[in-house]
């Protein structure tokens, strides 16, 4: 069983990438013209950078729930934990389409799979893979992991958009865009599930590992001949090296953000931060957290531009400045519904 530390040490990270996300949609919302960042022949290295280090976030999220799912595990049955791995999953699946979609554009169509969709679905497979033994879940995601680009030549819709291939498709005349594959998203928590047992030894352990992956990335991106479909150029060398694909995440992406995860895990392992600390209390409510700093964001980005202090959007430095007032400005909310769920036991909590 994991020590009191280092259950915190999972709730710092999964807070420490809430923050870092933050950034990635104050940049989203209130810019509105510009290069993308990955557009290495028009974006500033400023621009590449400020979305590059946001990419941390949604490996960590799936890593850390696969995390929590084994360590909240202890405390249940297996058929207990498959079952609400399956209905939590689900529940996800159906703020996807609904609240999260929504947010987006403050439009119902099109229907959005994104974040909280690949969350919830990967739930959902995680469900069934807890059947089996943890060494076998293991092996599963690391080979799912290490060998689903060698499916990335294969097309097709429908399905294949949701499953590997980002895209578009219609369904009854609605048209669906699937930005999250579920492959090879549901394998990272089943990777962080099977890691759980990690936790439960010495914090070198940990570190170690997370610096075996960093160098594994290193190693696999200077070759240049797997682990992701855009090679990196020696025009803007460094750059073009950082510069993995995310959707869907490529092997190259996932050892490029999972080891220094992995790192920093194993090195705050032995923090002991006191209760109402941001980073704890921001990892202990993740969707509550995500949704209304979303809604807000957006809202205050509208209405900005509504009253013409920033019809055009705003400048990357004003994003860096107006970052870390989001970030507090929800806090007190939060660190009210983190004391909601430290003082109570109600089932639906585990939903929020």
């Amino acid at each position: 069983m994991a020590t009191p530390a280092r259950l915190q040490s999972v709730d710092i990270l999964r807070g420490l990438v809430m923050v870092i996300m933050t950034l990635d949609h104050v940049r989203d919302f209130y810019t509105t013209a510009g290069p993308r960042p990955e557009d290495l022949g028009n974006a500033t290295a400023a621009l590449f950078l400020t979305r590059w280090i946001t990419h941390f976030c949604a490996p960590t999220f799936m890593f850390t729930a696969g995390l929590g799912a084994y360590l909240g595990g202890s405390r249940k049955s297996r058929g207990e934990l498959s079952r609400f791995l399956l209905t939590r999953g689900l529940w996800l699946m159906v703020l996807a389409v609904t609240v999260e979609n929504f947010v987006v554009s403050f439009r119902p169509v099109p229907v959005l799979l994104i974040t909280l969709w690949a969350l919830g679905a990967s739930m959902v497979a995680l469900s069934g893979l807890v059947w089996l033994p943890l060494r076998v879940v293991s092996v599963l995601s690391v080979g799912v992991i290490a060998l689903h680009n060698t499916a990335d030549p294969v097309q097709g819709s429908g399905l294949w958009n949701v499953l590997h291939l980002p895209g578009a498709f219609a369904v009854g005349g609605i048209t669906v865009f699937a930005a999250y594959p579920l492959i090879p998203w549901f394998a990272v928590m089943a990777a962080g599930y099977a890691f759980g047992p990690m936790l439960e030894g010495p914090s070198r352990r940990v570190i170690v590992t997370g610096l075996s992956i960093t160098a594994a990335f290193v190693v696999v991106r200077g070759l240049n001949l797997y682990g992701d479909p855009s090679p990196w150029m020696p025009a803007r060398a460094v750059l073009s090296f950082l510069n993995t694909t995310k959707q869907p995440p490529s092997l190259d992406f996932l050892l490029m953000t999972l080891g220094p995860a992995i790192v920093v895990l194993g090195l705050v392992s032995h923090w002991h931060l006191p209760e109402r600390h941001l980073l704890l209390v921001l990892g202990r409510v993740p969707l509550f957290y995500y949704l209304i700093h979303l809604y807000a964001i957006h809202l205050t980005a509208v209405g900005l531009a509504a009253i013409g202090l920033a019809p055009h959007g705003v400048s990357l430095t004003a994003v860096w400045l107006i970052w870390p007032l989001v970030v507090l400005a929800m806090y007190p909310l939060c660190a009210w519904y983190a004391g909601i769920k430290r003082r109570r036991t109600d089932w639906w909590l585990g939903y929020l």
